[in-house]
C-alpha cells in the first residue's frame, strides 16, 4: 500500500498511521457491522463530489484513489485496508475517488453505521479516527484533494479564500497567476475565467471570484441542519469553550449542533503558537489544537456547520411537540433551528484602528492572525505589530522568524502589565525584535498593497516611517452580541451578563432560561484558552439539569 509522496522513502508515522495494520478483531467488527461483496476491475466505490459515501475495507484485490482534478493515483491499496478520510465523519462531500484496480473483495460498511461505531466502540474510534486525521494532513501538505484555487498571493479575496480553506484543514492546491507554467497547466484541464479569483472543485465545477459561503456550498461543506426536530443543545461558536461544550455533550448523549459562522478554532484558532496550555510542553498552534477539538467533537456525534451565522435568537416552541419549550436560532439562509437549550460561545470580533484606508488594505498587507499564510509576507521585510498582549507576544515570536525585524507597538511604557512574562523576558531578550513604547500607528501607505507605515511617539509627537508589507493589529476584541438584540442582558461593554448578576444560581446561566454564556464572550470571564474550554466543559452539567426539569415539568 502506497500514498504517493517520494517514492522509495521509509514509511514515516504519519504513514504508519494514515495506513495501519487490522488485526483479527478488527476485521471481525467491520464483518459484523457491513456486507461482504465482490466487485470487478473499474467499479467505481465512491467518485469525488459525492454527499455522503460508506467505509471500504478491503480483504483481497487492489484499489486506486484518484485525485480528479489531475487524474493521478493518490493512493493504491494493495493490501486489507480500510478506506475512507475525515470528511466521512464531518458529512463533508469527497475530495476523491476509489475504484477497484482489479478484482476485489470487499466489506461495505454504511456511513451512519460507522458513525455509531465510532462513537461507542473504542477499538474502531482508536484506530479510525487517527488514521482519517492523518490522511486528511498529508492530503494538506502534498496539494490534493480535489480542489484548486487560482489568485494571487496579495489579493485580499484570494487571501480570504485560503485563510478559510487552511484554518478549516480543506485539501486544496493554490495556483499563483503569475506562475505562468502552473496556470498553464490549469487551463489544460478547464476553460478559466478571467476573474482575479477562481475556485476548480475535483468534479468540475469553476466558481470566478466566489466569496466563502459559495465555496463551502460547492464542496458539499454547507450542513444541512434539523429544522423539524428539536437539538438538545446549539453551540454558538467554536473557539476553544464551544468546542469543549459540543465534545462534552456530544459524548454525554445530547443531540448536539455547533454554528460557526467563519472558522474553527475562533482567536485562538489564529495563535501562531500557544505555550501555556497544559499538556502540550513544547507548544501547540491555536489551529491545530481547535482541529483536535473539532475531530473529537465529530467523533462523538456532534453536528458542526460552517460556514452558517446565527442571526436571531428567542422563545418559541418545539415543532414536533407544541406544548413544549424551546429555543428558536435564526441561522443566515432564512433557516430556523430549534434547541432545548443553547450556549453562547461566539466570543468576541477583532477591534480595529481608526485608520484611513484600513479597510481597503485588509487581506493585502493588514492582517489580524499571525500563522503561516500571513508569514509569507515578511520575508525579507520588517513586520510591524500592534498590541501588548500574549497574542501580540506570540506572534512576534513566531513572525521574528520570518521577518528582517519584527517592530511591536504598544501606547504604553511597556510590556509587563499586559502580557505573560515568559513572552515579554523572550522578546526584550531577541535582538530580531524591535519594542516601540509610547507610540501608535497613525498612517497607512501604499498603492493596492502595504508598501510603510508611519508611527508617532504619543508624547513627542515625532513621527517615523517603516517600509513593511505586513501590519498586524492585535489590540484586543469587542463582544459579539449585536445579533442577540436584547434576548439576553449584556453588561455595558456588550459582554453578556451571567450568574448572580441576573438572579441565576448557576455562574453560566443567562437571563434567558435554557441559554448560557461561556468564553469571551462572557462578563467578566478570564481570557485564556484554559478557562474557556473549562467553562465549556462544566456548563453541560447545567445544561443536563435544564433538560431534565424541562421535561419533567
Amino acid at each position: 500500500m502506497e500514498f504517493p509522496r517520494q517514492p522509495n522513502t521509509t514509511k514515516s508515522n504519519l504513514d504508519l498511521t494514515a495506513w495501519p495494520d487490522m488485526d483479527d478483531a478488527l476485521l471481525d467488527i467491520f464483518r459484523d457491522a457491513g456486507e461482504q461483496c465482490d466487485v470487478p476491475k473499474g467499479h467505481v466505490l465512491f467518485e469525488v463530489g459525492q454527499s455522503s459515501y460508506d467505509l471500504i475495507v478491503l480483504l483481497e484485490g487492489k484499489l486506486n484513489i484518484i485525485d480528479r482534478t489531475v487524474d493521478r493515483l493518490a493512493a493504491i491499496i494493495d493490501k486489507p485496508a480500510f478506506v475512507g478520510e475525515l470528511g466521512m465523519l464531518m458529512n463533508q462531500d469527497t475530495f476523491l475517488a476509489c475504484e477497484a484496480a482489479e478484482p476485489s473483495r470487499v466489506i461495505v460498511v454504511k456511513q451512519a453505521r460507522l458513525t455509531e461505531l465510532v462513537a461507542n466502540v473504542p477499538e474502531v474510534a482508536d484506530v479510525v479516527v487517527p488514521a482519517f486525521a492523518a490522511r486528511r494532513r498529508m492530503l494538506i501538505e502534498d496539494g490534493r484533494g480535489g480542489l484548486t484555487l487560482v489568485g494571487r498571493e496579495k489579493d485580499a479575496r484570494t487571501n480570504a479564500l485560503r485563510a478559510f480553506l487552511s484554518r478549516n484543514k480543506i485539501p486544496h492546491e493554490f495556483v499563483d497567476r503569475d506562475d505562468a507554467d502552473a496556470l498553464s497547466k490549469v487551463r489544460e484541464g478547464c476553460d478559466l475565467p478571467d476573474s482575479e479569483s477562481v475556485v476548480i472543485t475535483g468534479d468540475g465545477h469553476i466558481l470566478p471570484d466566489p466569496d466563502t459561503r459559495e465555496m463551502a456550498q460547492a464542496l458539499g461543506l454547507w450542513l444541512e441542519v434539523q429544522t423539524e426536530n428539536t437539538y438538545d443543545l446549539v453551540v454558538i461558536g467554536a473557539g476553544p469553550s464551544g468546542l469543549a461544550a459540543a465534545v462534552y455533550g456530544a459524548s454525554e448523549g445530547l443531540n448536539t449542533l455547533v454554528i460557526e459562522d467563519s472558522a474553527i478554532g475562533g482567536q485562538a484558532g489564529m495563535s501562531s503558537r500557544i505555550e501555556n496550555y497544559l499538556g502540550f510542553t513544547t507548544g501547540i498552534s491555536g489551529a491545530d489544537l481547535a482541529y483536535r477539538g473539532e475531530i473529537q467533537a465529530v467523533k462523538f456525534g456532534a453536528s458542526i456547520a460552517m460556514p452558517r451565522r446565527a442571526t436571531a435568537l428567542r422563545e418559541g416552541t418545539c415543532q414536533k411537540d407544541k406544548g413544549l419549550r424551546c429555543l428558536e436560532i435564526d441561522l443566515d439562509g432564512d433557516v430556523t433551528v430549534y434547541a432545548k437549550t443553547v450556549i453562547l460561545a461566539n466570543g468576541v470580533q477583532y477591534r480595529r484602528l481608526p485608520l484611513a484606508r484600513l479597510r481597503e488594505f485588509e487581506g493585502s498587507g493588514v492582517y489580524y492572525a499571525a500563522t503561516e499564510l500571513e508569514a509569507r509576507f515578511c520575508r525579507k521585510t520588517n513586520a510591524v505589530i500592534v498590541g501588548g498582549g500574549n497574542s501580540a507576544g506570540q506572534a512576534a515570536m513566531f513572525l521574528s522568524r520570518h521577518s528582517s525585524c519584527t517592530h511591536i507597538v504598544v501606547r504604553n511604557g511597556g510590556l509587563a502589565d499586559t502580557m505573560s512574562s515568559y513572552l515579554s523576558d523572550r522578546i526584550e531578550s531577541d535582538e530580531s525584535i524591535n519594542l516601540v513604547t509610547q507610540s501608535e500607528v497613525v498612517a497607512l501607505h501604499g498603492d493596492k498593497h502595504l508598501e510603510a507605515v508611519t508611527l508617532r511617539h504619543c508624547e513627542t509627537g515625532e513621527e517615523t516611517l517603516i517600509d513593511t508589507r505586513a501590519l498586524f493589529i492585535m489590540i484586543g476584541a469587542v463582544p459579539y452580541t449585536d445579533w442577540l438584540d436584547g434576548a439576553v442582558e449584556l453588561d455595558h461593554q456588550g459582554f453578556v451578563k451571567t450568574g448572580a448578576a441576573v438572579g441565576q444560581e448557576n455562574g453560566f446561566a443567562t437571563s434567558l432560561p435554557g441559554v448560557f454564556a461561556v468564553g469571551d464572550i462572557r462578563s467578566g470571564s478570564v481570557k485564556r484558552v484554559a478557562s474557556a474550554v473549562g467553562e465549556g466543559s462544566v456548563t453541560v452539567s447545567a445544561v443536563h439539569g435544564f433538560i431534565a426539569d424541562l421535561t419533567s415539568s
